[in-house]
């Protein structure tokens, strides 16, 4: 539990950064962007593949007037075989939606 929320800090984080990668994409382009290439986001190497990055960031769907992000572990951080999820949309709205 600890664990988890220490590392749900980052995913917050990076969540936060999308947002504000999508805002400034919406103002250019009167749209939200469906991938993190267009909207300039980096996804930092994964500590599956031996780098530091606790979460996957995806963008699940977008549109003109919307979108949603999550950023899901890779790590299952107590072993229950359920991975950490937390999702964030165009408001700014950041929650977590599977919890590890």
């Amino acid at each position: 539990s600890t664990i988890s929320k220490a590392k749900a800090i980052e995913a917050k984080t990076q969540l936060q950064h999308l947002h504000s990668l999508q805002k400034m994409h919406f103002y250019e382009n009167s749209r939200y962007s469906s991938t993190l290439e267009e909207i300039g986001f980096e996804q930092a190497e994964l500590v599956t593949n031996g780098g530091n990055a606790n979460y996957l960031i995806e963008i699940i769907s977008s549109d003109q007037t919307s979108f949603v992000a999550h950023a899901i572990a890779v790590t299952d951080y107590d072993g229950d075989g359920e991975f950490n999820v937390w999702e964030v949309n165009e408001k700014k709205e950041i929650v977590e939606i599977q919890k590890d």
